[in-house]
């Protein structure tokens, strides 16, 4: 059985690539379509932001429904994606905020540690994020408007 969504981004620097290559092999055997969008290889001299930005607008286009990205804690990754409107990117180290986050927040990236959390665990994680279904209670819908106009405000001041 597939789950939803079936298609699904990954990125990762050297500190997030084993862990990357872990997952896609994860997420293939339970028949999700993966895009990879780097590093393809160990290269101790890559810059996160090369693959994060790349699948963090594959979001924002509706490219793809959901993406996992790591880097070595995963802060820097978070960061990343959220500089891109339509991208809500949490950093996950535990099950709740893994599943809360979609159905709340609607949560649309993942972001891990890779020097952080071990396989097995970041799999979990995963799996109950991809899983997990945004619930389009009035008060969600109502915070994410309030997101998303500030997504759209131009030369925010403070």
């Amino acid at each position: 059985m597939i789950k939803f969504p079936k298609k699904v981004g990954v990125a990762a620097d050297h500190a997030g690539f084993e862990l990357k290559e872990y997952l896609k092999k994860m997420l293939l055997e339970a028949k999700y379509e993966i895009i990879d969008f780097g590093d393809n290889e160990l290269n101790s001299t890559d810059d996160y932001p090369d693959y994060i930005i790349p699948l963090a607008h594959a979001i924002a286009n509706g490219n793809i429904a959901r993406g996992i990205a790591i880097c070595g804690s995963g802060v820097g990754a978070c960061i990343t994606a959220n500089k891109v409107a339509g991208v809500r990117a949490c950093l996950i180290h535990e099950k709740f905020s893994a599943k809360q986050g979609v159905e709340d927040d609607d949560m649309n990236m993942i972001c891990l540690g890779g020097n952080l959390i071990d396989r097995s665990f970041a799999w979990e994680l995963t799996s109950i994020f991809l899983t997990a279904k945004f619930i389009p209670a009035e008060r969600h819908v109502r915070r994410l408007a309030k997101v998303a106009e500030l997504e759209n405000t131009k030369n925010l001041k403070h």
